[in-house]
């Protein structure tokens, strides 16, 4: 033993407490062994946690033996761990955080370091478990052989900054608790930007602003309408000196709602230290007086408002003492009863100046007062050189303790002015009642609401009522019941727009019959444009409304009779082409038997004619044909007007081809050129159109220039009407314009119209061959589609023909 007790005593040499308990220690009795028997990695280990001014701790071998220094001594309390702990195993030596811990040990025996910041880690010391707050990291350690022989602690305790932190932060909570809830307007402030920290709802509410606007942001960015008010001044003052600032009924602009409003303000800027004794920020406490301000405002502008209004209405004002029978008056009072400032007006003098005959009015006005507390009266005054001149007297009686009449206050004014006035308006609407009752018309006025209050005697003279019973039955009983509906709305829109009433309506007369009157009012308004009442009168106009009714009667049956007739004429009509189309057909059967007998007898006796009748029977063949082509152009023209006009959209640059491909013969016969661009598609009657083109081009052909080979363009383009500069399309509507033209031998300008006439030639039949009917069925097709054609042309120039077609139909 002793041998063993002096290898002990060699290591640690050193390291403190700790050290010494080490070598004191009998290790025989523990897992680990002596120390002559541990490995050097584990005295290495030993040396550095021992000289080590940081806590550590240190678990070994599969046991997890346990040992630490002095720095971590104070940890473990009094009447705890220490010093029992040094040498046991992990397991025995902390069994209350054994569970905890034992997961982490593990990890870190598997390779891994870990660390943890202020964890709650709850130990056995100073007599009970503990909450206590530790930093640490776990290192691996290794042994000899380079394996994981060890968990190396190193850790510090930090409960009391823990609890220290925890403890400020539940007082700031309260802080922050207590502003919110504080019926002022509480914000703080922090550092030389004063950014906002805290803001209760009440400072938002006054800014118009949300918390996520102005918290965490500078209050001078998050509110720059400040910045321009002073109150960065105010701010910076405070922060630099530490200097209390306070203000009462401070206006100060905030933006709401998009405009600067203007509130007033009792607030205080104080300064916040912090733990340093040094300014980090500034509070802010404010109260919205906005309310109270206002209130000020308004009693002061009301009080100057009373006294402008007394002073332009001219009133005197008294206090009169009934019980000491003195009077105080104003300046305007004396100048009422001709007094001058430096006169006494007393109540003996006011009651000598009124009229004598008033006297009673005054007593009697006195009299109720003294049971309703109102004084009122108009009396005369009598003025010194005997003018007179008109009052109205108001007041309020106060009545004293024992309800005794005390004092009257009131007013006095001026009405000569309005008594004159009243008096020659009296003698006006007298002499308007004289004029009104004078004239055959009734004449009737109403108030500003529309309610009728007088009426002329024609009225009372064309109804048979009494006065009493007009005014009993109503107006509205003299009008016929078909034109009460109407009479009343319009008199009700006259009222509300102020527009002159006119509305024609039947009165029942005084026999029971009706008679038509046509009634007007007009508003009379003052000066300011603002309605007084209505003046009307409604005028008999019962002859001329029959009058009216009778031509109207013959108005509609003359227009039925045109109807019939346009009825009858468009049955002629129908008759007519029918006709026309039946002649023209049966018309051709004798035709062709002249056509065909004529032709036998040339070709059978030919040469059994003389030179003159070879002749004659040529001319009898020519106007054979020419017969021909006429009635075939009219059979044309009467099937253009009678057909059924089915619309259908067609591409023009097929219906070109289709046309080219049926004039084949004669284009190549002329060596004639068709030249055509992207044409429109328009909705049209196909087999029509096609005969328009077809006639337009053969006209090309036939009237050709001897010796130039013809050329025929066509091209379209579309545009509104207004885009063509023609009268005659309409602004608004769509057209498509079709241009053909061509170098042909042309025409006179002036005959730009005739040529669509019908049978008009403006070429001798020996020269051109045609009936004069082509461009007459090119004009009808266009019409048949509600379009416009014009015709331009220059002799030996060639002809251009313009059609306008409406692109629906």
């Amino acid at each position: 033993m002793s041998d063993q007790s002096s290898a002990t005593a060699t290591f640690p040499a050193g390291g403190g407490e700790m050290g010494q308990l080490i070598r004191e220690k009998d290790w025989s009795r523990t897992l680990v062994g002596t120390p002559d028997q541990w490995q050097q990695s584990l005295k290495t280990t030993l040396n550095i946690i021992l000289y080590s001014k940081f806590p550590k701790f240190l678990w070994w071998g599969p046991e997890l033996i346990c040992f630490y220094n002095d720095a971590y001594r104070p940890s473990l309390g009094e009447d705890g761990k220490h010093p029992s702990i040094l040498g046991m195993n992990g397991k025995e030596a902390w069994p209350e955080i054994w569970p905890i811990i034992k997961p982490l040990i593990d990890q870190v025996l598997e390779g891994e370091s870990l660390y943890f910041e202020n964890l709650l880690v709850p130990i056995y010391r100073n007599g009970h478990i503990e909450d206590v707050y530790w930093t640490f990291s776990y290192s691996p350690t290794k042994d000899d052989f380079g394996n994981i022989a060890g968990v190396l602690v190193t850790c510090a305790e930090t409960t009391r900054e823990v609890l220290l932190k925890r403890n400020l932060e539940t007082s700031e909570r309260k802080l922050r608790l207590i502003i919110q809830q504080a019926p002022a307007s509480i914000a703080t402030f922090k550092g030389p930007n004063y950014v906002t920290d805290i803001a209760n709802s009440n400072a938002l509410a006054l800014w118009g602003r949300k918390a996520e606007e102005v918290i965490n942001r500078p209050i001078l960015e998050a509110i720059p309408e400040l910045k321009e008010q002073g109150i960065k001044a105010l701010l910076d003052d405070v922060y630099t000196t530490g200097n209390r600032f306070s203000a009462t009924e401070l206006p100060v602009q905030f933006l709401r709602d998009g405009k600067l409003e203007t509130i007033y303000v009792n607030f205080s800027y104080e300064a916040l230290y912090d733990a340093n004794a040094e300014i980090d920020g500034i509070i802010a406490i404010g109260h919205d007086v906005t309310n109270q301000v206002v209130a000020h405002k308004k009693i002061e502008a009301n009080e100057e408002k009373l006294t402008m209004v007394i002073e332009a209405s001219e009133l005197g004002t008294y206090d009169y003492n009934i019980q000491t029978n003195k009077l105080d008056g104003s300046k305007r009072l004396h100048e009422i009863f001709g007094l001058a400032d430096n006169e006494d007006i007393d109540h003996e003098h006011f009651v000598s100046s009124i009229h004598p005959k008033d006297l009673g009015i005054r007593k009697a006005a006195f009299e109720r007062s003294f049971n309703d507390g109102i004084l009122e009266y108009i009396s005369r005054l009598i003025l010194p050189e005997n003018q007179v001149r008109w009052i109205e007297v108001k007041g309020k009686v106060h009545f004293d303790e024992e309800n005794n009449p005390h004092k009257v206050l009131g007013t006095v004014r001026d009405i000569t002015s309005e008594r004159i006035n009243r008096q020659k308006l009296e003698e006006s609407e007298q002499k308007f009642r004289l004029l009104a009752d004078s004239l055959p018309q009734h004449i009737w006025t109403a108030d500003t609401e529309g309610n009728l209050n007088y009426f002329n005697q024609s009225v009372y003279d064309f109804s048979g009522f009494s006065p009493e019973e007009l005014d009993r039955e109503g107006w509205l009983a003299i009008v016929h019941p078909d034109d009460k509906e109407g009479n009343i709305k319009a008199w009700k829109n006259s009222i509300a727009t102020g527009k002159d009433f006119l509305f024609e309506h039947r009165f029942r007369k005084y026999d029971g019959t009706y008679r038509w009157q046509l009634s007007r009012a007009r508003p009379q308004s003052n000066q300011d444009g603002e309605i007084q009442m209505w003046v009307g009168s409604s005028t008999d106009i019962h002859d001329q409304k029959e009058f009216t009714n009778e031509l109207e009667r013959l108005v509609v049956e003359r227009t039925n009779e045109l109807a019939q007739n346009v009825k009858d004429l468009a049955s002629m009509n129908k008759e007519l082409q029918s006709f026309a189309y039946i002649s023209s057909h049966d018309l051709q059967e004798p035709l062709r038997k002249i056509q065909t007998f004529s032709t036998l007898l040339l070709e059978n006796e030919y040469e059994n004619l003389t030179e003159d009748g070879k002749e004659h029977f040529s001319r009898m063949q020519n106007a054979a044909r020419r017969m021909q082509a006429l009635i075939n152009d009219l059979l044309s023209y009467s099937r253009t007007s009678m057909s059924e006009r089915k619309y259908e959209p067609t591409d023009l640059n097929k219906l070109i081809v289709e046309v080219k491909m049926d004039l084949k013969e004669e284009l190549a016969q002329h060596h004639a050129v068709v030249e055509s661009d992207e044409l429109c598609t328009l909705n049209i009657i196909p087999f029509q159109f096609r005969q328009l083109l077809q006639n337009l081009i053969s006209n090309s052909l036939k009237f050709a220039v001897k010796g130039r080979e013809p050329h025929i363009e066509i091209t379209s383009e579309k545009g509104l009407g207004s885009e063509f500069d023609l009268e005659r399309l309409s602004p608004t509507t769509k057209y498509c314009h079709l241009r053909i033209s061509d170098n042909g031998i042309g025409f006179d300008p002036q005959y730009s119209d005739r040529i669509f006439e019908l049978f008009q030639r403006l070429h001798g039949k020996d020269k051109f061959q045609g009936t004069g009917i082509g461009l007459a069925i090119v004009k009808k097709i266009v019409d048949n589609h509600n379009g416009f054609i014009a015709a331009h042309g220059n002799p030996n120039e060639g002809a251009t023909f313009d059609i306008y077609l409406p692109e629906k139909q």
